[in-house]
């Protein structure tokens, strides 16, 4: 087979034009592609509900690829279990109650759970603004690529409309901080966006269900981003929280969409 350079790059840029036209409408938008907003994406995608991650950077994962301290492993405790189940993550146990997983192959399974249940994933795209309607509700992201950030050039972005966002960001809670910062008034959750207190993991874990909610009309959070707005604790890297965290607000959503 002889290839032609000019015939693959029609190829990509004619089926990413197609794919990323038809996000511009969606159900679901989830900012950041850690671990809590890709468990997210595959029980909502499941449920029949068109569902979108932007990552500004070129890797999906956030924090989970490094394990603890760059030793490629991360600990789940017992109530998570079932959601690396859930994604066929190979896992032994540790002591009681303490189960170790790869974090490398547990990032790659999260990703191909997300993406085969029918989340679309955009990497490199940067969302720099909300989109903000009657009664200050959240309807929509603007965005652009990352690069431009980098580059910081004077380059206008785009917007795509959403019935709900998810900020998945993790410690810098990005959106709820754009909403904070941008809308007069605007108060998310029940004070506003505090930031994480220092690392506890049991407490950490166990307020993450606690923080994982709607916080703004249409605007809910998830993982570390649940604790940073609500001055919650860091975990470390102790994952289950965030799975289930994850899984939760794709309930939530799923409850009120369907």
């Amino acid at each position: 087979m002889k290839l032609d350079e000019v015939t693959i790059s029609r190829a990509i840029i004619d089926e990413f034009s197609k794919v990323f036209l038809d996000y511009t409408e969606v159900d679901v938008a989830l900012v950041g592609g850690g671990p809590a907003n890709l468990v997210a994406a595959k029980y909502l995608a499941e449920a029949g509900l068109k569902t979108v991650i932007y990552e500004k950077k070129l890797s999906i994962g956030g924090g989970m690829w490094a394990g603890g301290m760059m030793f490629p492993r991360i600990v789940v405790q017992e109530e998570a279990r079932h959601i690396l189940d859930d994604f066929d993550i190979t896992y032994h146990e540790y002591e009681k109650g303490y189960y170790i997983a790869n974090s490398v192959e547990s990032v790659g399974k999260l990703i191909s759970g997300a993406t085969t249940a029918g989340t679309e994933i955009f990497n490199l795209v940067n969302v720099e603004d909300v989109m903000i309607r009657e009664n200050d509700e959240v309807c929509g992201l603007v965005i652009n690529w990352t690069a431009v950030e980098i580059g910081r050039l004077h380059v206008d972005p785009l917007a795509i409309r959403a019935k709900v966002v998810v900020d998945g960001t993790g410690h810098e809670a990005a959106v709820c901080n754009t909403v904070q910062r941008k809308v007069p008034g605007a108060k998310l959750g029940d004070l506003g966006v505090v930031g994480e207190k220092p690392m506890w993991a049991d407490v950490g874990e166990r307020m993450l269900l606690e923080t994982t909610k709607e916080v703004y009309p249409n605007l809910y959070v998830d993982g570390m981003a649940a604790n940073a707005v609500a001055g919650a604790p860091r975990m470390g890297p102790v994952f289950g929280g965030m799975l289930l965290s994850g899984k939760q607000v794709a309930e939530l959503i799923i409850e009120r969409l369907k």
